[in-house]
């Protein structure tokens, strides 16, 4: 059994989430910190190798009108970046409100607004991930 990554790219962190064996459910990883696209590279490779992972799934901001803007130029830009070292076929998901989603699901756990920075990358991420395989799941 294989299992799916998923980016939530930021000129930050990069938030990470990780699917289980099965890919029904999708958990958070610690985030990383975007210094340079190798050290970028050489993380997700050891990643790949160490979780037996398959695809990747990079969120994709959209506006509200489903339109493209110059953050999605970033996502595409970075995608082309690691994706010429890395064995790993690349997809991209709409992330519309997922910030907005992981934000409010934290929040009501309690973190205060320094824990939320720290987490709400990956979280982010998972929540991509997760609608990715929900649908790959319906989908027949």
């Amino acid at each position: 059994m294989s299992r799916t990554l998923g980016i939530d790219y930021g000129t930050v962190r990069i938030g990470l989430a990780l699917s289980d064996p099965t890919e029904t459910l999708a958990s958070p990883l610690p985030h990383l910190v975007n210094k340079t696209i190798p050290q970028i590279r050489d993380f997700l490779n050891e990643l790949i190798q160490t979780h037996a992972i398959s695809k990747i799934i990079v969120g994709l901001p959209r506006n509200m009108d489903g339109s493209y803007g110059p953050a999605a130029e970033k996502v595409r830009n970075f995608i082309s970046q690691i994706q010429e070292s890395l064995s790993t076929p690349i997809e991209t998901q709409d992330e519309r409100l997922t910030t907005v989603q992981a934000s409010k699901q934290l929040s009501q756990m309690g973190l205060n607004q320094k824990e939320l920075r720290k987490k709400i990358d990956s979280s982010s991420a998972s929540l991509i991930l997760q609608q990715y395989l929900d649908r790959k799941r319906l989908s027949p």
